[in-house]
């Protein structure tokens, strides 16, 4: 028996798992069953803590499905976070309605926005996460829990 039986998902474990994201009408958004597993340690920022939370006390070989709401995984829906940019500011990129852009955000890094809709004067950003708002089913299969290695 090797010393990861046994182990339990918690604080300072690092996890491998095989997970599928679907929303509510069952419209599969992102998995790894295609790819190799995602390994990631517990509280590392990885997942929002609404979905490490439903893993933790799993163990390998077991799977389950949970439901999370909006505030536990990319929160609500805020009208804020549209914003409108002037149409000039565009002028080397072509936006068009639907598509994800790029923008600095204040403390130098970089946020997406889906571009909303477009007049010749403004362009309506929606900076809000695509996901946010949204009851998603998260399905796992944990395949691997031993504990985190420190670097």
């Amino acid at each position: 028996m090797s010393e990861s039986q046994g182990l339990r998902i918690d604080e300072g474990m690092e996890v491998t798992l095989h997970f599928t994201l679907k929303l509510e009408d069952g419209t599969q958004v992102d998995s790894t069953r295609d790819k190799a597993p995602a390994t990631f340690q517990v509280g590392d920022g990885n997942l929002p803590p609404g979905f490490e939370q439903p893993l933790k006390g799993m163990g390998a070989g077991e799977s389950g499905s949970f439901e999370i709401a909006p505030e536990h995984g990319f929160g609500q829906h805020n009208p804020q976070n549209i914003q409108v940019l002037k149409r000039e500011d565009f002028e080397s990129d072509e936006p068009e309605v639907g598509m994800v852009m790029s923008f600095a955000d204040p403390a130098g890094g970089e946020l997406p926005g889906v571009i909303k809709s477009i007049d010749d004067q403004r362009v309506e950003v929606d900076f809000n996460h695509p996901l946010a708002g949204r009851t998603l089913t998260f399905e796992v299969e944990v395949l691997e829990v031993k504990p985190a290695t420190t670097h």
